[in-house]
């Protein structure tokens, strides 16, 4: 499992390449004195990691690729969340938990960072995703089903069209005011 934060948690100094590397560090070999030392066997490692860190950037933007030399903290908010999921990639997960990825982010934004989390879907069939948002247009473009949680217990789970009409979830969400005027 690999997990996006809602405030972003990058290493900002580092160039998206390398946050990119560091998602790689529980499939590597190369312990802190080898990484030290350097023998030719972790610089091919390295370079192995590079090379497939730079693979996973274009798979997610064309735009990160390019700029894959670049330090991470000069990003506007939809490239760090493009870059933290492409961190995410890079474990090889078999789960990959978004926590609010279009948090902070304006229409257009959220809207090209939900075709590039559709494209990921897409071109991994073996990987799920969890998505915490409480972005309505999001979630209802996104995910196979949904499950609504409210104070901690699930109220609801199903296709988001019928979800959304439940007078609970409703409810929850909206305010029982809102639900009256509806």
């Amino acid at each position: 499992m690999a997990r996006t934060f809602q405030s972003s948690r990058l290493f900002e100094d580092l160039s998206l390449l390398d946050n990119v590397i560091i998602g790689m560090h529980g499939r590597t070999r190369t312990g802190v004195l080898t990484a030290l030392l350097r023998p030719a066997k972790s610089r091919r490692e390295l370079d192995a990691c590079a090379t497939e860190a730079a693979e996973i950037l274009r798979a997610i933007s064309e735009d990160l690729y390019t700029r894959r030399y670049e330090p991470a903290g000069i990003l506007p908010q939809a490239d760090r969340r493009r870059l933290e999921i492409a961190r995410a990639l890079a474990s090889k997960p078999k789960l990959i938990l978004l926590d609010e990825p279009s948090s902070g982010m304006d229409d257009r934004d959220t809207a090209d960072l939900m075709a590039d989390i559709r494209r990921v879907m897409a071109d991994n069939p073996g990987l799920s995703f969890l998505i915490i948002e409480h972005d309505m247009r999001l979630v209802a473009e996104l995910p196979d089903s949904v499950v609504v949680i409210d104070y901690g217990k699930k109220i609801a789970e199903g296709d988001f069209a019928v979800v959304r009409q439940m007078p609970r979830v409703q409810q929850a969400y909206l305010g029982q005011k809102a639900v009256e005027n509806v």
